[in-house]
């Protein structure tokens, strides 16, 4: 068949990917000129298929009200007169029970599993990509015993699902990273688990493109995706400015934009933007940087190698779909990872950056077909698009082949309730 796939970073490429192989001429829509210029570029680049909790849970309302009044809080809201917002904070506030939790984390860890071994077969299979990927393990710090006892309960529920993880004590994480020593008074211990990955996403999304290309795949880039339009037989047709774009088949992979692009043939996507920001530290010889991938829990940041560089992200904010820099938010960024790191890198030469991460209220996906017999999604990931990627785009292969899907996947289809 042929197949247009609008979004060129992670998702749409993945996507993109895994169509290719099956034998399927692909087209890949992008407004950007280059692929991997949204939410891919800049991310937290940690694989982390073990902590795909959804933000959405028992311990998270009473903690919002502290975090709205702070201005370094690892979340902030703007409220505005957007329905959208408010019919995504009403729907984040009824998924916030332990039952639904615990079921969306029980679906989202059979699908990062998934993920997972897909990667892994990727990086063998594709042995041409260069993306700083390492198998670098991730240590979530806790400051906290309160916290670091919720954790170690969680750890508990996810070891029935699956997950290979341990509880460090205070001396343990910083046996397991030597980094840590600056603030080895501050830590009450942390959850190590081997099995988590570290890469650089929009490097990630380039060579993915590079190959495709070679591979028959075609470029549409700097391609403004104008509209969705009604067609005969109960079909869409994806338009570009006056001009119709190709394929038999529309795969919508627009990460926060797909909200509007659908809304105009009455679908309705709970996708809203929490925008996030990163610092890129390049590391100098002699400085003491992690090697494992790490996570601050109490402040909400994620560190992660990638080669020579420090990649420190976090934060989440409801303020619109402006991706411009908030230099606050990145001071503050910057003074928590030089208190943890202080020696870690070149802090003052670091690149900022800002993206949309594409939420759904309950954090699942939603992958699959359509009211249209031609039109399908792939959006709504939030901060692991990274992560799930490959189990997505595998995924909505095999619906689209009509082939049976490598797990259950009735919980990420358009309209499911988690």
């Amino acid at each position: 068949m042929e197949i247009t796939v609008l979004g060129a970073g992670v998702i749409g490429l993945t996507t993109a990917y895994y169509l290719n192989a099956s034998g399927h001429r692909v087209t890949v829509v992008d407004r950007r000129s280059q692929v991997g210029q949204e939410t891919s570029y800049a991310n937290g680049a940690q694989l982390s298929y073990s902590y795909v909790a959804p933000l959405a849970g028992p311990g998270v309302v009473s903690k919002i009200p502290g975090w709205l009044l702070r201005d370094d809080s690892p979340m902030r809201f703007r409220p505005s007169a957007d329905p959208a917002l408010w019919r995504w904070c009403l729907q984040f506030l009824r998924a916030c029970t332990r039952q639904k939790n615990q079921r969306s984390t029980r679906h989202l860890l059979k699908l990062s599993f998934l993920s997972r071994s897909l990667m892994h077969k990727l990086v063998v299979d594709e042995p041409t990509l260069d993306f700083d990927y390492t198998r670098s393990g991730k240590l979530v710090l806790h400051r906290d015993e309160k916290a670091l006892a919720s954790a170690v309960d969680l750890l508990e529920f996810q070891r029935t699902l699956g997950c290979e993880q341990l509880a460090l004590d205070r001396e343990a994480c910083v046996r397991t990273e030597p980094a840590l020593e600056s603030i080895r008074h501050e830590i009450a211990g942390g959850i190590y688990t081997a099995s988590e990955d570290t890469a650089d996403c929009y490097r990630f999304c380039v060579g993915l493109e590079k190959l495709l290309r070679r591979r028959g795949v075609v470029f549409e880039l700097s391609a403004d995706i104008s509209a969705l339009k009604p067609a005969p037989g109960g079909r869409v047709e994806a338009w570009a400015g006056s001009r119709r774009l190709p394929g038999e088949q529309v795969v919508v992979a627009t990460g926060c934009a797909s909200a509007k692009l659908l809304k105009s043939i009455g679908i309705d996507v709970p996708v809203y933007p929490l925008k996030g920001y990163s610092l890129t530290v390049p590391i100098r010889s002699g400085d003491i940087a992690p090697c494992i991938s790490v996570t601050d829990f109490a402040h909400k940041i994620v560190y992660a190698r990638l080669g020579e560089r420090l990649r420190v992200a976090g934060m989440a904010d409801m303020t619109g779909y402006s991706d411009a820099l908030d230099h606050r938010r990145l001071d503050v960024l910057r003074l928590e990872s030089k208190a943890a790191f202080p020696m870690a890198g070149d802090y003052c030469a670091a690149d900022e950056w800002a993206g949309l991460r594409p939420a759904t209220p309950s954090g699942m996906p939603i992958v699959g077909s359509t009211p249209f017999n031609n039109l399908w999604l792939n959006v709504g990931h939030g901060a692991l698009g990274f992560t799930l990627a490959t189990g997505c785009a595998q995924l909505l292969n095999d619906l689209i082949a009509q082939r049976p899907t490598a797990i259950d996947c009735a919980m990420f289809k358009l309209g499911a309730r988690s």
